[in-house]
């Protein structure tokens, strides 16, 4: 499979609908929880999404009941699919995650249909398997 980027021109009245991969949370998770340990602020692009670490610190975020600033990880593109994890509780609990996937078509799910073999005996010489 071959993922690309593709730069879509906006227009009036006229919204495309485009394939996008979407990263299983595990994997987003395994990349992240390194970062967090280390600490380190970090920037760039994994599986084709812009992404980003910034470690927690002691100071108060302003205007925030909080005592200190969580460290936090992001990735995607808010208003298409943006996923995020941030040490609410603390460096060494589990993170608050947050998901934004609005710009994400949902599914049906289909029922597909079941396939009964006709009895021989009793079908139609045209439905016979042969």
């Amino acid at each position: 499979m071959l993922t690309v980027k593709a730069r879509v021109p906006q227009r009036a009245n006229y919204s495309p609908i485009l394939p996008v991969v979407i990263p299983d949370f595990g994997e987003v998770k395994a990349f992240a929880n390194p970062l967090h340990a280390a600490g380190k602020h970090w920037q760039g692009e994994i599986f084709g999404w812009p992404a980003g670490y910034t470690p927690g610190s002691r100071k108060k975020p302003a205007g925030s009941k909080m005592r200190f600033t969580p460290a936090d990880f992001w990735i995607g593109e808010s208003g298409i699919w943006f996923y995020s994890l941030m040490w609410e509780h603390g460096k060494n609990k589990e993170p608050v995650e947050f998901l934004d996937d609005r710009g994400i078509i949902k599914q049906k799910k289909r029922r597909r249909p079941t396939l009964h073999a006709p009895d021989a005996a009793t079908a139609s010489p045209s439905r016979r398997f042969r």
